[in-house]
């Protein structure tokens, strides 16, 4: 499975999260990851909820929308965003 997969009913992100980064930014592939750096520590969700704040603006969809379907605790993750309005133009190529 690559790091980012387009289905008909949104695009499903395998994830490789840096929490405490000094800023919030896709950084790129990262071992068939997407490698996301995140400013909010990995204490008590604070960074799963940083994740989703951000990918909710890049993609432009709510935040209740993305569904965290693996890795609540691990930097690793599995998300699913529903029919993005946007794609952010890092990821572009990637599609």
């Amino acid at each position: 499975m690559s790091a980012i997969e387009q289905t008909a009913e949104g695009l499903r992100l395998r994830i490789f999260l840096q929490p405490k980064a000094s800023r919030d930014k896709i950084i790129g592939i990262h071992d068939d990851e997407l490698k996301i750096a995140i400013t909010a520590p990995p204490v008590d969700g604070a960074a799963n909820a940083h994740l989703l704040k951000y990918l909710s603006k890049a993609f432009k969809v709510p935040k209740s929308a993305i569904i965290l379907e693996k890795g609540e605790l691990n930097r690793h993750k599995q998300l699913f965003i529903p029919e993005p309005k946007l794609i952010p133009e890092e990821l572009q190529p990637l599609l």
